[in-house]
Protein backbone atom coordinates (compact mmCIF):
# COMPACT_ATOMS: atom_id res chain seq x y z
CA UNK A 1 0.00 0.00 0.00
CA UNK A 2 0.87 3.64 -0.63
CA UNK A 3 2.02 5.53 2.09
CA UNK A 4 0.31 8.55 2.52
CA UNK A 5 1.50 10.35 5.28
CA UNK A 6 5.01 9.85 7.17
CA UNK A 7 5.97 11.83 10.39
CA UNK A 8 9.05 11.96 11.08
CA UNK A 9 11.04 13.13 14.76
CA UNK A 10 8.69 15.57 15.11
CA UNK A 11 9.34 17.68 17.97
CA UNK A 12 6.72 20.37 19.81
CA UNK A 13 7.65 23.16 22.20
CA UNK A 14 5.43 25.28 24.23
CA UNK A 15 7.46 27.50 25.80
CA UNK A 16 9.65 25.65 27.76
CA UNK A 17 7.21 22.39 27.86
CA UNK A 18 8.56 20.03 24.98
CA UNK A 19 5.33 18.37 24.24
CA UNK A 20 6.55 16.04 21.27
CA UNK A 21 9.45 14.30 21.73
CA UNK A 22 10.92 12.56 18.34
CA UNK A 23 7.17 11.48 17.26
CA UNK A 24 7.39 9.05 14.02
CA UNK A 25 4.60 7.30 12.23
CA UNK A 26 3.49 6.77 9.20
CA UNK A 27 -0.46 5.99 7.75
CA UNK A 28 -0.86 3.81 4.82
CA UNK A 29 -3.80 4.49 1.66
CA UNK A 30 -6.69 2.99 3.35
CA UNK A 31 -5.83 2.46 6.68
CA UNK A 32 -7.65 3.49 9.88
CA UNK A 33 -5.01 4.38 12.10
CA UNK A 34 -5.36 5.31 15.72
CA UNK A 35 -2.94 7.56 17.96
CA UNK A 36 -4.24 6.83 21.68
CA UNK A 37 -2.83 7.89 24.99
CA UNK A 38 -3.76 9.26 28.32
CA UNK A 39 -4.66 13.44 28.56
CA UNK A 40 -1.62 15.53 27.80
CA UNK A 41 -0.21 12.43 26.27
CA UNK A 42 0.41 14.75 23.05
CA UNK A 43 -2.48 13.57 20.97
CA UNK A 44 -4.00 16.33 19.86
CA UNK A 45 -0.29 17.95 19.29
CA UNK A 46 0.13 15.63 16.92
CA UNK A 47 -2.69 16.14 14.98
CA UNK A 48 -2.48 19.94 15.31
CA UNK A 49 1.22 19.40 14.15
CA UNK A 50 0.12 17.51 10.92
CA UNK A 51 -2.63 20.19 9.80
CA UNK A 52 0.18 23.16 10.51
CA UNK A 53 -1.33 24.37 13.76
CA UNK A 54 1.80 24.81 15.72
CA UNK A 55 5.48 25.13 14.99
CA UNK A 56 6.96 21.81 14.54
CA UNK A 57 10.52 20.59 14.31
CA UNK A 58 11.01 17.34 11.84
CA UNK A 59 9.27 16.61 8.53
CA UNK A 60 5.83 15.49 7.69
CA UNK A 61 5.77 13.98 4.06
CA UNK A 62 2.41 14.01 2.69
CA UNK A 63 1.48 12.03 -0.51
CA UNK A 64 -0.96 15.10 -1.55
CA UNK A 65 -2.47 16.03 -5.01
CA UNK A 66 -4.95 19.34 -5.35
CA UNK A 67 -8.70 18.61 -5.04
CA UNK A 68 -9.95 17.40 -8.54
CA UNK A 69 -6.74 16.43 -9.57
CA UNK A 70 -6.06 12.44 -10.53
CA UNK A 71 -1.96 12.49 -9.96
CA UNK A 72 0.07 12.72 -6.46
CA UNK A 73 2.95 13.72 -5.03
CA UNK A 74 4.85 13.11 -2.13
CA UNK A 75 5.56 16.81 -0.51
CA UNK A 76 7.46 17.94 2.56
CA UNK A 77 4.34 19.92 4.61
CA UNK A 78 7.13 21.67 7.36
CA UNK A 79 6.22 25.01 6.51
CA UNK A 80 3.28 24.64 4.23
CA UNK A 81 0.21 27.20 5.58
CA UNK A 82 -2.49 25.15 7.01
CA UNK A 83 -5.22 26.68 4.71
CA UNK A 84 -2.61 25.07 1.47
CA UNK A 85 -2.95 21.49 3.72
CA UNK A 86 -6.56 21.84 2.90
CA UNK A 87 -5.58 22.26 -1.10
CA UNK A 88 -3.51 19.43 -0.97
CA UNK A 89 -6.18 16.82 0.66
CA UNK A 90 -5.74 17.12 3.98
CA UNK A 91 -8.78 17.89 6.15
CA UNK A 92 -9.70 17.67 9.89
CA UNK A 93 -12.41 17.36 12.37
CA UNK A 94 -11.01 18.70 15.56
CA UNK A 95 -11.68 18.34 19.53
CA UNK A 96 -14.56 20.61 20.37
CA UNK A 97 -16.04 19.83 17.08
CA UNK A 98 -15.21 23.86 16.14
CA UNK A 99 -18.36 24.04 14.65
CA UNK A 100 -19.72 27.81 13.25
CA UNK A 101 -22.66 28.12 15.62
CA UNK A 102 -23.72 30.94 14.22
CA UNK A 103 -24.01 29.82 11.18
CA UNK A 104 -26.49 27.45 9.77
CA UNK A 105 -25.69 23.46 8.96
CA UNK A 106 -25.98 24.13 5.19
CA UNK A 107 -23.87 27.00 6.00
CA UNK A 108 -21.47 24.74 7.37
CA UNK A 109 -21.22 22.24 5.47
CA UNK A 110 -20.47 24.64 2.05
CA UNK A 111 -18.00 26.41 3.89
CA UNK A 112 -16.15 23.20 3.56
CA UNK A 113 -15.89 23.20 0.18
CA UNK A 114 -14.99 26.43 0.16
CA UNK A 115 -11.78 25.35 -2.07
CA UNK A 116 -13.76 23.19 -4.39
CA UNK A 117 -14.77 24.28 -8.11
CA UNK A 118 -16.48 21.03 -9.34
CA UNK A 119 -19.68 21.78 -8.40
CA UNK A 120 -21.20 18.43 -9.47
CA UNK A 121 -19.05 16.34 -7.26
CA UNK A 122 -19.50 19.13 -4.57
CA UNK A 123 -23.21 17.97 -4.77
CA UNK A 124 -22.66 14.46 -4.99
CA UNK A 125 -20.21 14.70 -1.72
CA UNK A 126 -23.07 16.86 0.28
CA UNK A 127 -25.82 14.39 -0.27
CA UNK A 128 -23.25 11.86 0.58
CA UNK A 129 -22.93 13.62 3.96
CA UNK A 130 -26.58 14.15 4.50
CA UNK A 131 -27.15 10.26 3.84
CA UNK A 132 -24.56 9.65 6.30
CA UNK A 133 -25.77 11.96 9.06
CA UNK A 134 -30.01 11.78 8.17
CA UNK A 135 -30.11 14.12 10.96
CA UNK A 136 -28.42 17.08 9.72
CA UNK A 137 -30.68 16.84 6.56
CA UNK A 138 -33.71 17.54 9.07
CA UNK A 139 -31.76 20.73 10.56
CA UNK A 140 -30.09 22.36 7.32
CA UNK A 141 -31.21 25.68 7.98
CA UNK A 142 -31.06 25.33 12.02
CA UNK A 143 -28.00 27.12 13.65
CA UNK A 144 -25.24 24.91 14.45
CA UNK A 145 -24.65 26.07 17.93
CA UNK A 146 -28.24 25.13 18.73
CA UNK A 147 -27.92 21.47 18.04
CA UNK A 148 -26.64 18.67 20.40
CA UNK A 149 -23.17 17.44 20.93
CA UNK A 150 -23.84 14.50 18.72
CA UNK A 151 -25.40 16.27 15.64
CA UNK A 152 -22.43 18.79 16.11
CA UNK A 153 -20.09 15.74 15.75
CA UNK A 154 -21.66 14.92 12.51
CA UNK A 155 -21.37 18.32 11.04
CA UNK A 156 -17.73 18.26 12.26
CA UNK A 157 -17.39 15.37 10.32
CA UNK A 158 -19.13 16.00 7.57
CA UNK A 159 -17.93 19.61 6.95
CA UNK A 160 -14.52 17.74 6.81
CA UNK A 161 -15.90 15.11 3.96
CA UNK A 162 -17.04 18.47 2.02
CA UNK A 163 -13.33 19.56 1.96
CA UNK A 164 -12.78 15.87 -0.06
CA UNK A 165 -9.38 15.21 1.35
CA UNK A 166 -7.04 11.96 0.50
CA UNK A 167 -6.09 12.43 4.28
CA UNK A 168 -9.56 12.49 7.20
CA UNK A 169 -8.03 13.96 10.37
CA UNK A 170 -10.57 12.68 13.84
CA UNK A 171 -9.23 14.91 16.58
CA UNK A 172 -11.63 13.04 20.09
CA UNK A 173 -14.88 12.21 17.90
CA UNK A 174 -16.61 10.53 20.91
CA UNK A 175 -15.47 13.14 23.50
CA UNK A 176 -18.74 14.04 25.55
CA UNK A 177 -20.85 12.32 23.64
CA UNK A 178 -23.69 9.32 25.30
CA UNK A 179 -22.65 5.75 24.49
CA UNK A 180 -25.15 5.28 22.03
CA UNK A 181 -23.83 8.24 19.95
CA UNK A 182 -19.98 7.36 20.05
CA UNK A 183 -21.45 4.07 18.37
CA UNK A 184 -23.23 5.68 15.44
CA UNK A 185 -20.43 7.69 15.10
CA UNK A 186 -17.77 4.48 15.07
CA UNK A 187 -20.04 2.56 12.91
CA UNK A 188 -19.67 5.68 10.07
CA UNK A 189 -15.67 5.75 10.72
CA UNK A 190 -16.03 2.42 10.05
CA UNK A 191 -18.34 2.86 6.55
CA UNK A 192 -16.33 5.90 5.48
CA UNK A 193 -13.26 3.48 5.71
CA UNK A 194 -14.91 0.96 3.66
CA UNK A 195 -15.35 3.78 0.99
CA UNK A 196 -11.98 4.18 0.53
CA UNK A 197 -11.50 6.73 2.82
CA UNK A 198 -8.07 7.16 5.21
CA UNK A 199 -8.15 8.30 8.43
CA UNK A 200 -5.77 8.92 11.27
CA UNK A 201 -7.90 8.98 14.41
CA UNK A 202 -7.10 10.55 17.97
CA UNK A 203 -9.64 9.22 20.36
CA UNK A 204 -9.00 8.65 24.35
CA UNK A 205 -11.48 5.55 24.39
CA UNK A 206 -9.21 3.37 23.18
CA UNK A 207 -11.06 0.26 23.20
CA UNK A 208 -13.33 2.29 20.23
CA UNK A 209 -10.25 2.86 18.75
CA UNK A 210 -8.26 0.03 18.45
CA UNK A 211 -11.13 -2.24 17.68
CA UNK A 212 -11.94 -0.10 14.46
CA UNK A 213 -8.17 0.32 13.91
CA UNK A 214 -5.71 -1.30 11.15
CA UNK A 215 -3.01 -0.40 13.02
CA UNK A 216 -2.12 2.16 16.17
CA UNK A 217 0.74 3.94 17.93
CA UNK A 218 0.65 4.33 21.97
CA UNK A 219 1.58 7.60 23.25
CA UNK A 220 2.84 8.38 26.26
CA UNK A 221 4.31 12.57 27.62
CA UNK A 222 5.22 13.14 23.84
CA UNK A 223 7.14 9.42 23.01
CA UNK A 224 5.71 6.33 21.04
CA UNK A 225 5.86 3.52 23.12
CA UNK A 226 3.86 0.93 21.64
CA UNK A 227 2.70 0.52 17.53
CA UNK A 228 1.00 -2.81 16.15
CA UNK A 229 -2.33 -4.24 14.45
CA UNK A 230 -5.13 -2.86 16.25
CA UNK A 231 -6.36 -6.32 17.20
CA UNK A 232 -2.77 -7.13 18.81
CA UNK A 233 -2.85 -4.14 20.69
CA UNK A 234 -6.47 -4.41 22.34
CA UNK A 235 -4.81 -7.77 23.55
CA UNK A 236 -1.64 -6.75 24.43
CA UNK A 237 -1.48 -6.81 28.98
CA UNK A 238 0.42 -3.34 28.91
CA UNK A 239 -2.46 -1.63 27.14
CA UNK A 240 -5.48 -3.63 28.95
CA UNK A 241 -3.65 -2.25 31.91
CA UNK A 242 -3.45 1.10 30.98
CA UNK A 243 -5.90 2.46 28.80
CA UNK A 244 -8.60 -0.35 28.90
CA UNK A 245 -9.37 -0.68 32.85
CA UNK A 246 -8.54 -4.89 32.67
Amino acid sequence: MKTILKAEALNVYYGAIHALKGVSFEVKEGEIVSLIGANGAGKTTTLRAISGLVDVRGQITFNSSLVGEKNSRDMNLIGVPTHERVLYGLAQSPEGRGVFQQMSVQENLELGAYSRKDKEQIKKDYDHCLTLFPRLKERLWQMAGTLSGGEQQMLAISRALMCRPRLLLLDEPSLGLAPLIVSQIFDIIKKLNAEGMTILLVEQNARMALKVSHRAYVLETGRITLSGRGEDLLNNDEVRRSYLGV
